[in-house]
């Protein structure tokens, strides 16, 4: 009977036979059905360790019963030297009691020498159920091992967070000395200390680059080589009852690190075969999108029809540690996330219990440019505006009341944004309104929100870090949202302000 499935190339079978026939008619079998091989025999646990240590075969074909030597000692051979090569039993001689017995020890099958029509499908299924262990060991591995970088990376990521806020004193300090004196001495203890502090944060961000490894590297993927490489990673882990699906259109691509976005779809799929236990369709699709402004967009989804997620496991998803999952570690949306937002992307979910769930990654079409550098003109000074300061760091809170003070504004300080409510509820509306980014209680996008419901229409600037770019759609309408990236330097909030109130 001729073979179906996939090609197995050339394989090599290791037959353990003393009957030099029954050798001969097993191999007419197998090559009469297709299948393309070569073939060696032993008959002595010597010459098996030996033909084991030359050169691993793809399976071993083993009689039962043979004199001075038996099966069950073949395969305690086999599976000390080689426990991932499958085995299977051939013999006249096998009883039912016999083969259970040999698939408990670790046979893969076993065949009856007279009934031999079955043996080239034992084969072919044996040996490809062996290739799809060892591609999902190595799946497995590779993602445990990323996730274990992950884990590093966001301690780093951590640790880097929290000396930028330290440092912060020393990139504030220096423009407020300067200003408050005429000595060139101070003015050039100053320069040394801003210096200090610029070193500072390249070496944190230095840090964390070490630790990411070659994040930042950018190549031109095509989108259908990057979904072939991902059905072929996901071929082995795919149960019977979920089928896999991919449309994506010729010609697209887009630049980013081809692993690190492999890792997402992977990471994405494998999150939604184990959210189908019952079977369903994982859905993989690449097309082109056009935002609001005319840009254009990749849009890669990832769709499953499984068990869905409420909103509260939804309002948790990209915590760090938070898992559904007994063995999981909460870590591998965080890296997707951390991976799409660093190729200046973002990533969204729309999930519905018992509909299924898709993940949306949206990337640019092309490589963002810098904006031209902006020549430094004079800054207008303040003239008595009401400027709101909404921050959870205390030094900085301070140090930005002190400096824009100092610049002739009149400073409302809040730690969070309940405080910075309850003062517009009871105080008269800011000129402007200056929130970081990085909120744990009450986030920029929601404390605005709070604030043009109370009435406010100014502009705001927002703070945010250097490696998470906060999007402007986010925003309620009627704002005008500016945008400042830390490392906070005096001279440039001045300008901000004033930039800002400005354009009101």
């Amino acid at each position: 009977m001729p073979l179906t499935g996939p090609a197995l190339g050339a394989l090599r079978i290791l037959l353990i036979e003393d009957s030099p026939e029954d050798a001969e008619l097993m191999c007419e079998q197998m090559l009469d059905a297709g299948l393309e091989a070569s073939f060696e025999r032993v008959e002595s646990a010597q010459e098996l360790r030996e033909a084991l240590a030359r050169a691993a075969p793809d399976i071993v074909l083993s009689d039962l019963s043979m004199p001075g030597f038996s099966g069950n000692e073949a395969l305690q051979i086999v599976r000390a030297a080689l426990p991932e090569v499958p085995f299977i039993f051939v013999s006249g001689t096998m009883g039912e009691e016999n083969a259970v017995a040999a698939l408990h020890q670790g046979a893969n099958d076993y065949i009856i020498k007279h009934q031999p029509a079955r043996l080239p499908s034992a084969v072919a299924r044996a040996v490809r159920e062996a290739r799809s262990a060892i591609d999902r060991q190595r799946v497995e591995a590779e993602l445990m091992r990323a996730q274990r970088l992950e884990s590093l990376s966001l301690l780093a990521a951590g640790l880097s967070h929290d000396l930028r806020n330290i440092l912060q004193p020393l990139l504030i300090m220096p423009d407020l000395m300067k200003a408050r004196t005429d000595d060139p001495q101070l003015h050039h203890l100053a320069d040394i200390i801003a210096e200090c502090g610029r070193r500072g944060h390249e070496m944190a961000e230095s840090m964390l680059s070490f630790v990411r490894g070659s994040r930042n590297t950018s190549e031109h993927i095509c989108l259908v080589h990057l979904f072939e490489g991902v059905e072929l990673l996901l071929r082995s882990n795919l149960p019977a009852k979920v089928t896999l699906h991919l449309e994506v259109a010729d010609g697209l691509a887009v630049d980013a690190n081809y692993t690190e976005l492999q890792q997402v779809l992977l990471n994405l799929s494998l999150n939604a075969i184990q959210a189908m236990p019952n079977g369903g369709r994982l859905t993989l699709r690449a097309a082109s999108a056009a935002d609001t402004h005319g840009e254009d967009w990749l849009r890669i989804s990832v769709t499953d029809e499984g068990i869905g997620m409420d909103a509260d496991t939804l309002s948790h998803l990209f915590n760090p540690f938070f898992t559904t999952k007994a063995t999981g570690t909460g870590l591998g949306l965080i890296s997707c996330k951390r991976i799409i937002e660093g190729a200046h992307g973002s990533i969204h979910v729309d999930s519905q219990p018992g509909v299924g769930t898709r993940f949306d990654l949206l990337l640019p079409m092309r490589e963002s440019t810098d904006a031209a550098a902006t020549v430094d003109g004079p800054i207008a000074a303040g003239t008595g505006q009401s400027i709101l300061v909404v921050d959870g760091e205390a030094t900085r809170l301070s140090l930005l009341g002190n400096a824009l003070s100092s610049q002739g504004y009149h400073l409302q300080l809040a730690s969070d944004g309940a405080a910075a409510l309850r003062w517009m509820q009871q105080e008269s509306m800011p000129a402007l309104v200056i929130a970081d980014a990085g909120s744990k209680l009450l986030s920029p996008s929601h404390l605005l929100g709070e604030m043009a419901t109370l009435g406010y229409r100014g502009p705001a600037l927002v703070l945010e870090e250097a490696d998470v770019t906060v999007p402007l759609a986010v925003f309620p309408p009627g704002i005008n949202v500016h945008v400042l990236r830390k490392p906070l330097e005096m001279q440039q909030v001045f300008r901000s302000v004033a930039e800002a109130l400005e354009t009101a």
